[in-house]
């Protein structure tokens, strides 16, 4: 497949933790992330490190938004999976504008998105010559999103918030799991797929 040979595609989810090392985010970005105002005010902040690696979580997303643009835009889709493209779309707007939010709340300065030409070169979109292959790009994507969401999951202490970044990372399981099945990949065949 065309993106068996393109690897660094994935490699900006796949780092998200690398290049996150240095930061814990705390658990009233969370609890803002989450909506969860009281939670947020009952703990301390420290918006910089937080909002560095909320940036990072932004960034992915924009990415993830550019990607399914590609797709929706390349004609190449099925209308049943145009139409699961554009609904895996808003998830992620969901998740920008959530993250967004917090990051404002934190007094920060939410990265800003890239121009779709920008998104179609690092993606090496004119690789994308069928359905088959919009989807496989998708699909690898989510699977970096799933990996970098599950990742910090283990910073946190309070369970409360170990599942806020459980549920971001299990709205990017459905979606892989969901491109998978359309591209005809077998299940896994073993246990504990995620998040290694």
């Amino acid at each position: 497949m065309i993106l068996e040979r393109n690897e660094d595609l994935v490699l900006p989810r796949r780092n998200f933790l690398g290049r996150a090392a240095n930061f814990t985010l705390s658990a009233s970005a969370i609890g803002l992330l989450a909506g969860q105002s009281t939670l947020a005010s009952a703990q301390s902040m420290d918006g910089g490190k937080d909002v560095a690696i909320l940036n990072i979580a932004l960034g992915l997303e924009h990415e993830a938004i550019g990607a399914y643009q590609l797709g929706a835009e390349s004609g190449l889709l099925q209308k049943g999976v145009l139409d699961t493209a554009v609904l895996f779309q808003s998830h992620h707007k969901g998740h920008r504008d959530a993250l967004v939010a917090t990051i404002e709340k934190l007094g920060g300065r939410p990265v800003i998105t890239k121009s779709q030409d920008e998104y179609a070169r690092a993606l090496n979109a004119s690789t994308l010559k069928s359905q088959g292959d919009v989807i496989e790009l998708a699909r690898r994507l989510e699977l970096g999103a799933v990996n970098a969401y599950l990742g910090v999951i283990p910073a946190f202490k309070d369970t409360a918030l170990a599942k806020i970044a459980g549920r971001l990372a299990a709205d990017e399981t459905m979606h892989w799991s969901l491109l998978s099945n359309a591209a005809g990949k077998p299940v896994p065949p073993a246990a504990l797929y995620f998040g290694a």
